[in-house]
């Protein structure tokens, strides 16, 4: 599978997603232990089914990148804006780490730094929002880590396995972020 580097880390970059990769997205997001913090662990998703969404998903109004390892050229996941309202100047966000090996090593809080500065320093946008289950505690303390503050919750919105969980729904402005990959290439090119 070939990637580009759109944006560059230090441990990852984001390359437009690709096509490529429905066989690999097909298994994360039918793999439980993934899909519990997503919107898919009801669902069985087909190759078929994960091609049709990554082809609306870039239809409307979304861009979406895969993670992947600055090492090894492999993909550990993706990252993206939704809902992208260019009027209003905000979006959705979403995240998942895919390859469970790259899991709480930091590269979920790096991918996010990165989509962000795309998002307030070449989309200009403003307000980009995101909600999360509150028994996904690693995330919500990954998002805190990154800026996102709690703009609200969805009381007992969730059942799993018989037990009710918040909707935590928070968000970050351009104010509040700090530049960690455009700024940098701005300085270098007008230097």
């Amino acid at each position: 599978m070939i990637h580009y580097k759109k944006l560059i880390g230090k441990k990852l970059y984001l390359s437009p997603m690709s096509m490529d990769d429905v066989e690999k997205y097909t298994e994360w997001l039918n793999n439980f232990d993934i899909s519990i913090f997503l919107l898919t662990s009801t669902q069985i998703i087909s190759p078929e089914g994960e091609k049709k969404f990554i082809e609306e998903s870039i239809k409307n109004n979304s861009v979406v990148f895969d993670i992947v390892d600055m090492e090894t050229d492999k993909l550990i996941g993706n990252c993206g804006l939704m809902d992208i309202d260019h009027i209003n100047r905000k979006a959705g966000f979403g995240i998942f780490i895919g390859d469970k090996t790259y899991q709480n090593k930091g590269y979920g809080t790096e991918a996010i730094r990165l989509i962000l500065d795309y998002a307030f320093n070449l989309l200009n946008l403003h307000n980009i929002w995101l909600f999360v289950y509150s028994f996904n505690k690693k995330a919500i303390k990954c998002y805190e880590k990154v800026g996102f503050k709690l703009a609200g919750r969805r009381r007992e919105s969730k059942l799993v396995n018989g037990k009710y969980y918040d909707e935590i729904y928070m968000d970050i402005l351009d104010s509040e972020f700090e530049s960690p990959y455009i700024k940098q290439k701005m300085i270098e090119i007008e230097g």
